[in-house]
């Protein structure tokens, strides 16, 4: 682990995995609608797959160096950007995505409490995150992730709430086969930027399984919440 160099590894290695960003709106898409917020944008990794599905965007960014890195990676762009945390917010939306930012965040029953107030009656606010707190690793803990999560996770945000869970989904089964096998032989965190591109490359076939099992598996889990 004390080869990798973590600082913005997990931002830029995974923006740089397209096919699953695509994967990821893939689901999405259908529950995109204006005005539209995402929470810890980091580099701007999704922007451009999203933008085709909302003419309304707001980007929301607290680490400054990450929020002038937007600001002129999109100041030709249509798109609002801000560098606060989503409590200093005053507008209201109808979409808030959180995109693998939740597991970053301590005190996320707070977090989530917070943005739902954001939300404009019969909204959603999105989350989407790591699977599995079985296979919390010390990659996780390395980029600062707090927890994995399981479905039971957002059940219990849900009574804790005025959110009503959507759509609660696992998705990506090959990303789960490679955790289960780390987990099993207990692999090194060696050449981890060739395994998440050779990961990458095998998306398409994680669409073809997590359709055939009804998406019970996966590395991945997305919760759709409306209020």
């Amino acid at each position: 682990m004390s080869k990798i160099n973590y600082d913005g590894f997990e931002l830029e290695t995974f923006d740089r995995a397209k096919n699953f960003r695509k994967y990821q709106i893939y689901y999405l898409k259908n529950f995109i609608k204006d005005p539209f917020l995402e929470v810890g944008a980091g580099q701007g990794g999704l922007v451009n797959l999203y933008k085709k599905f909302t003419n309304d965007t707001t980007l929301l960014e607290p680490d400054s160096k990450l929020f002038h890195l937007l600001t002129k990676k999109f100041r030709k762009k249509n798109i609002k950007i801000k560098n606060h945390t989503i409590d200093k917010i005053r507008s209201k939306y109808q979409t808030i995505i959180y995109f693998d930012v939740l597991e970053h965040i301590k005190n996320d029953l707070k977090e989530v409490k917070i943005a739902s107030k954001k939300i404009k009656k019969n909204g959603r606010l999105i989350f989407n995150v790591p699977a599995h707190q079985l296979f919390y690793n010390e990659f996780d803990k390395a980029v600062g992730h707090f927890k994995r999560y399981n479905k039971k996770d957002f059940r219990d945000i849900e009574k804790k709430t005025d959110l009503k869970i959507e759509k609660l989904i696992y998705y990506d089964s090959i990303g789960l086969l490679f955790l289960i096998l780390n987990k099993i032989f207990k692999l090194k965190e060696t050449n981890l930027k060739n395994k998440i591109y050779f990961w990458n490359m095998l998306i398409p076939l994680s669409k073809i399984i997590d359709k055939l099992t009804l998406n019970k598996f996966g590395k991945s889990l997305l919760c759709v919440f409306t209020k």
